[in-house]
C-alpha cells in the first residue's frame, strides 16, 4: 500500500528537513505507522525513542510532535533504524525496526519511490510494548562549571579535584578519557 499521508503533508515534511532523501522517507513511514497504530500526533503524552540520528528523525519531529525540546524525543545512539513510540496515558506503544528490504543499486528517486510504495509490514518489524522505554524528563538544578563558568545541569556535572566541571571541561583535565 502506498503511503497514506497526504502529499502536501509529505511536502511540508521535506521542506522542514530541507531536502528529500531515503532517510527522511523512512522517518515519514515510521511516523505513518505511529499515526495508524496509536494516533500519536493527537496523544496528550506521546514519546518517541529513536536509536539513530539520521534524517528520518526530522520527519518524526514534524509529523508526530515529539521533539527534543519538549523532552519527548529521546536519542539513544545505537546506530539502528529503530523507533519506539509510546503513549504515556494509555501505557501502550511499539518498537519498529526498519527492515532494509530490497536494497539494490538504485538512484535516490527510485529508492524514495520504493519506500513510499511499500507495505508498512514489509518496511518494519514491530514489537508491542507496555512498559515505558524511558522515565519522564525531570527539571534539575543548574550548577556553574568552575572552569568555564557556564551553567550546567547538575546530572551532567563531574567532580574533579574538588571542582564542579561540565563534561567538556572534565574531558580536558581527565587523562583517561
Amino acid at each position: 500500500m502506498t503511503c497514506s499521508l497526504k502529499k502536501e503533508l509529505i511536502e511540508d515534511t521535506i521542506a522542514f528537513h530541507g531536502h528529500s532523501c531515503p532517510g527522511l522517507t523512512i522517518g515519514i513511514r515510521a511516523s505513518e505507522l505511529a499515526i495508524k497504530k496509536m494516533d500519536i500526533q493527537n496523544a496528550e503524552n506521546p514519546l518517541c525513542v529513536t536509536e539513530t540520528d539520521m534524517c528520518g528523525v526530522d520527519a518524526i519531529q514534524f509529523l508526530t510532535g515529539c521533539s527534543f525540546g519538549k523532552g519527548n524525543l529521546i536519542h539513544k545512539d545505537y546506530g539502528k533504524s529503530a523507533f519506539t513510540f509510546y503513549d504515556r496515558d494509555t501505557h501502550k506503544g511499539f518498537r519498529a525496526v526498519f527492515n532494509d528490504f530490497a536494497r539494490k543499486e538504485q538512484d535516490r528517486i527510485n529508492r524514495i519511490k520504493q519506500l513510499l510504495e511499500a507495505e508498512l509490514t514489509v518496511l518494519f518489524s514491530v514489537e508491542e510494548i507496555e512498559v515505558p522505554p524511558v522515565t519522564p524528563a525531570r527539571i534539575l538544578k543548574s550548577i556553574s562549571c568552575d572552569s568555564c563558568n557556564e551553567m550546567t545541569m547538575e546530572s551532567r556535572i563531574r567532580l574533579f579535584d574538588g571542582k564542579n566541571l561540565c563534561i567538556p571541561c572534565f574531558q580536558n583535565v581527565e587523562q583517561k578519557i
